[in-house]
């Protein structure tokens, strides 16, 4: 029997987590026992504990409690934690996700007492080693043993720096094997789209016509924490909604909150809460934003997971970052960069509803990703 233990540590974390849990608990409960480590990066009841329930995955084994804090404090605070869970279970192996500081310290506790790691959503390079993301992305490529990649593009990135395609088994931290696998969130709204449909109400909730309502989320730091951007990027939202008579939802993620009174200029707030059509609400679960994400119009987001699931939907996307580690979705035209720019996110909405026949090629695997990636772990750590 294989001993996993699986970090997280981050919301989108917990949803990739539970594609391999799943696959874990329907085909290969008899080779495989897995262990959940939260370390509590980003813990909130709203956006976090009530996950577990909802995809019904194990509540975690051990939650590190760490909170939210400085890059080192919070790292070094992680590894600590995590090396004393695995010099505890013994794991055979240490699996984590994307590309979090929880991500980054689980790779650094495992390295150093030679715990394997293996990497999912490995291979993503945005390109930018001013994004913190970045930087974890890659040194966890670097110190992992098996790293399965979603996407070609991926797969490239990691042969572009210095991988091996051709190494052989057995697999180590210095002989490491890569894959170019599927996504397991493609996985995920697979499963979760007819479960979602049976139990999510918010659309009716929130009064909202198919494909009558913008989905916008907000919340990376650079865009939340600098005025200048927090502005340009509600202004665009606040202007698009009064001039198209179209609905904007927002599921507001807790620090984009706390920082809208300090940040966004009191006259455009005023003007927000005036707006009937600009509807801001808690953070949506999983099944509820899967709802929302199959009812709109188009999504505009910062984030990089709800790109991915735009176009799992067939939706169009406007990135409202600089860049993206998913650079088939712009190469495809089912989205468009638009960072903070208050032109180019109307351009954007402008663009996609005069466009017909947008193409959204098979990208992201066949919806089995979870189960190879278990099948490669027996194969190659037992």
């Amino acid at each position: 029997m294989i001993k996993l233990i699986t970090i997280i540590g981050a919301r989108p974390q917990i949803i990739k987590a539970a594609a391999l849990s799943r696959a874990i608990n329907t085909k290969f409960n008899n080779d495989i026992t897995e262990i959940i480590v939260h370390t509590g990066q980003h813990y909130d009841e709203n956006m976090s504990g009530v996950f577990f329930d909802e995809l019904g995955i194990p509540k975690p084994k051990y939650n590190l409690n760490i909170g939210s804090g400085g890059h080192g404090k919070q790292t070094a605070a992680m590894i600590t934690g995590i090396e004393e869970i695995l010099l505890l279970e013994k794991p055979n192996a240490i699996i984590l996700y994307g590309d979090t500081n929880s991500t980054l310290a689980g790779a650094i506790a495992a390295s150093k007492i030679h715990v394997p790691v293996v990497h999912v959503e490995a291979g993503l390079r945005s390109f930018n080693k001013a994004m913190p993301e970045e930087v974890n992305r890659i040194m966890a490529d670097h110190i992992s043993t098996l790293l399965f990649t979603p996407t070609k593009t991926g797969f490239n990135n990691l042969l572009n720096e210095g991988f091996k395609q051709a190494n052989s088994a057995p697999y180590t931290v210095n002989n490491p094997k890569i894959y170019h696998c599927g996504d397991v969130m493609y996985d995920n709204s697979i499963y979760y789209s007819n479960i979602s449909d049976q139990k999510s109400d918010i659309i009716q909730a929130l009064q909202l016509q198919k494909n009558k309502f913008i989905l916008a989320t907000i919340h990376r730091n650079n865009n939340t924490d600098e005025p200048i951007r927090l502005n340009a990027l509600f202004n665009a939202l606040n202007t698009l909604s009064k001039t198209n008579s179209i609905k904007i939802v927002l599921p507001l993620h807790p620090r984009t909150s706390k920082l809208l009174e300090k940040n966004l200029s009191s006259s455009l707030l005023n003007e927000i809460k005036l707006n009937t059509n600009f509807i801001i609400t808690e953070p949506a679960g999983f099944l509820e934003m899967i709802a929302l994400e199959k009812n709109c119009l188009m999504v505009m987001t910062d984030s990089g997971g709800v790109q991915k699931e735009a176009f799992y939907f067939k939706k169009p996307c406007a990135i409202l970052r600089p860049e993206t580690e998913w650079v088939e979705l712009v190469e495809c035209g089912a989205a468009l960069i638009c960072d903070a720019n208050e032109e180019k996110i109307i351009t954007a909405f402008n663009h996609f509803t005069s466009t017909e026949n947008l193409n959204y090629p098979q990208f992201y695997g066949d919806g089995k990703a979870s189960e190879f990636i278990c099948e490669e772990i027996i194969k190659h750590l037992a």
